[in-house]
């Protein structure tokens, strides 16, 4: 493994911690509803940009939950900078991670093939 690739999966472990807590604790946007679990963080090399993979459930709706993630990413973003002592601290760009409905659908046409 590159020196560069270690640094890059523990810059991207520190991200998922930290924005989890900040989506716990700090995030006060009416929009972002239910519960949000940061799944994968993926930062560019460069580390100008960052992609927050976001499992999202219990929602009212995921739509309106992602619209008010991408608002509140200048937020987000800001409070990466005061925790993680980074050079340049990454552009946040959110995606909703659907595994973990993939792997329960895959589970359920599994059971469903047993029977």
């Amino acid at each position: 493994m590159p020196k560069n690739e270690a640094r890059l999966n523990r810059v991207n472990e520190e991200l998922k911690k930290e924005i989890s807590r900040i989506l716990t604790f700090e995030l006060k946007n009416s929009k972002v509803t239910g519960l949000i679990s940061v799944t994968k963080a993926k930062i560019t090399p460069d580390f100008k940009y960052a992609k927050i993979y976001v499992s999202i459930l219990n929602s009212k709706s995921v739509g309106k939950t992602m619209e008010g993630l991408k608002e509140s990413s200048g937020f987000i973003r800001s409070q990466i900078a005061k925790n993680i002592n980074l050079r340049v601290t990454p552009e946040l760009i959110f995606e909703v991670d659907d595994s973990l409905e993939y792997g329960a659908k895959i589970d359920k046409i599994l059971k469903d093939l047993n029977k």
